[in-house]
């Protein structure tokens, strides 16, 4: 376990009431956020709400943020929806008809197989051409850009590490006592100005955004959502259990020489040192992180259960996918002529001494 640094003074901690509903982006999600604003037991509610998806684009804007919006649920809930809608038999077959779609989108853009060590191994080596978002921020990236990529990641990185602690009751033995410690050290080691979500909140303020859980939902496209909507559907399913691990792994294998390069990028752009330890953090935290998955998680999870290696194997895959789709939109956006926002409404003036809203 990496060893908690000496205690950092930090800002007042962000706002943690619910976020409101977010707007719809279709039929799909206006119907479904419009019975949330209902009682869950009202007969117009549950009458409204669809019984399949079926129809609608998987990764498209509309059913990735109706998806996203009953994940919420389970997490933060919103403002003004009752907490009984959580688990709604209405809004649970509504939700699994979506999952269905998002899940099967998933299986077949990816390779699929069960050589675990195969695809871990292709994580560890990256391409000496490589030229990803993190290379663009480091070397070229304006400070608009980085401020957008940051209100993108504020989606999941306001509640890191959540998705995840839905395995630990899921697994046993080694692997369950490998993930906690990295379950602990996500989470700051039990202090909470150190956990990695308060250390993000921090970089948002010094970026002049709000830290506001939720305050950028209505401008991040469904190509983030969905790389948060995977890891909910994984985590919040234990048939699902070793494609959360393949997740989890890849996540923290990719992480430590990104964070390295975003670290550049915010000493370039002259962000201070509090901006800072998120990803500094980040750099020593996942480089043991991704040992301790390899090999404790990964490895005590196949010791038992050997038949999990093709989940695992879809995991690592799917993560891949959505995250080269991000990076695709990003770097398509940012790098166009003339560039534009790879958000749905642009931020506003960072010079501007208050925070930014997320453009409402």
């Amino acid at each position: 376990m990496v060893k908690a640094p000496p205690q950092q003074a930090g800002g007042a901690a962000p706002r943690t009431e619910a976020p409101p509903l977010p707007e719809p982006r279709g039929p799909l999600s206006e119907t479904l956020l419009a019975a949330l604003r209902e009682g869950p037991r009202s007969p117009r509610a549950e009458s409204a709400l669809p019984a399949t998806a079926a129809g609608s684009d998987p990764l498209g804007e509309d059913l990735q943020l109706a998806l996203y919006a009953c994940y919420e649920l389970h997490y933060r809930g919103f403002a003004g929806v009752a907490p009984e809608w959580e688990w709604e038999p209405s809004l649970l077959r509504l939700r699994a008809s979506m999952e269905r779609e998002f899940l099967m989108s998933l299986r077949e853009r990816v390779p699929g197989g069960d050589d675990v060590s195969g695809v871990i191994e292709e994580l560890l080596v990256e391409p000496v051409d490589a030229d990803g978002v993190s290379h663009h921020l480091r070397d070229a990236g304006e400070r608009w850009q980085l401020r957008e990529y940051i209100a993108h990641r504020s989606i999941y990185h306001l509640k890191e590490a959540d998705p995840h602690a839905w395995l630990i009751p899921r697994l046993d033995g080694r692997a369950k006592a490998a993930l906690v410690a990295v379950e602990f050290d996500e989470f700051g080691g039990g202090r909470a100005e150190r956990m990695h979500s308060r250390l993000f909140a921090d970089l948002m303020e010094e970026l002049h955004l709000d830290p506001a859980y939720g305050a950028y939902l209505d401008v991040v496209p469904a190509v983030m959502l969905a790389t948060v909507n995977m890891m909910s559907m994984f985590g919040l399913h234990r048939a699902s259990r070793g494609a959360m691990v393949g997740h989890f792994a890849a996540a923290e294998i990719t992480t430590a020489p990104s964070a390295q390069r975003l670290a550049r990028a915010l000493e370039r752009l002259d962000v201070g040192p509090r901006g800072l330890r998120f990803f500094t953090e980040h750099i020593e935290a996942d480089a043991v992180h991704e040992q301790v998955l390899r090999r404790e998680v990964i490895g005590g999870l196949l010791e038992s259960e050997p038949e999990l290696a093709s989940d695992i194997v879809l995991g690592v895959q799917a993560t891949g996918l959505l995250e080269d789709r991000l990076g695709d939109h990003l770097l398509g956006c940012w790098r166009s002529a003339p560039a534009r926002s790879s958000l749905r409404r642009p931020l506003r003036d960072a010079g501007r001494p208050h925070l930014d809203h997320g453009g409402r």
